[in-house]
């Protein structure tokens, strides 16, 4: 085995880097600051400074840190940085049930809520092959309410693993967000904790695990895209918490 492979622990260390901006928001960043540019080059110095703070805002917005991901049999990991709002019992979305996708009996939703100040990249929660991708045009209802599973902008993302086993997770346009971003397609080959896409401006993603795997996550617990493990296939629920 090599060092990379299993590294010295007594001798390894990692220094912090500032992550870097995602080439899907560095337009958004680069007209902020034209605008900053402008109002400075003009002495509006009332609107230059909120326009810098926006800038920086952008920037921060669509932050892209690198993560490191857990290596594991069975393990499965948040598609997403957020609070975790909803843990419930329901059926599959139509768009992934069926022999085919997910099934038709209930499975355990987990709904992870982004603010606008959250990583809004997203990752896949398991290792495998993209079976399915489908964009349902929808409402802008605040992401934080249940029916937004049903009612608003999302996007299906069907993944399944090399021994057969497929989770689903739905990307959910928010009150504030109006475009949801996808970086794979179907029949792409995912890396665990690989990023799969982004959703602009404070949004909402669900994760359907398969039946017979509970979750380790509380109500109210904060969860980290690619790091934090929110379920092991086949292991019943082991996590109890409270808000302290």
């Amino acid at each position: 085995m090599t060092s990379l492979e299993k590294p010295d622990i007594g001798t390894t260390s990692v220094k912090w880097r500032w992550p870097s901006v995602h080439p899907e928001g560095r337009k958004f960043v680069l007209i902020a600051a034209v605008i900053c540019l402008i109002f400075a080059i003009m002495a509006w110095e009332t609107l230059a400074w909120p326009m810098g703070l926006v800038t920086i805002w952008v920037a921060a917005f669509f932050r892209d840190p690198i993560r490191t991901t857990p290596i594991g049999e069975g393990l499965v990991i948040a598609p997403a940085d957020g609070l975790v709002t909803m843990i419930v019992n329901v059926p599959p979305p139509r768009e992934m049930a069926g022999p085919d996708g997910l099934g038709d009996g209930p499975m355990t939703r987990v709904s992870i809520f982004m603010s606008v100040f959250d990583v809004h990249i997203n990752r896949t929660p398991i290792p495998g092959v993209i079976k399915r991708v489908a964009y349902i045009a929808g409402s802008f209802l605040n992401a934080d309410l249940d029916k937004a599973s049903e009612e608003n902008e999302r996007q299906h993302i069907l993944v399944e693993a090399p021994d057969g086993t497929r989770i689903g997770f739905t990307q959910i346009a928010g009150l504030v967000a109006r475009r949801i971003v996808p970086f794979v397609k179907p029949g792409d080959t995912v890396g665990i904790g690989q990023r799969i896409g982004l959703i602009r401006f404070g949004s909402r993603v669900d994760v359907y695990l398969p039946a017979g795997t509970g979750h380790r996550l509380t109500i109210g617990q904060r969860t980290i895209a690619g790091e934090t493990v929110i379920a092991k296939l086949g292991e019943a629920d082991r996590t109890v918490g409270s808000a302290q």
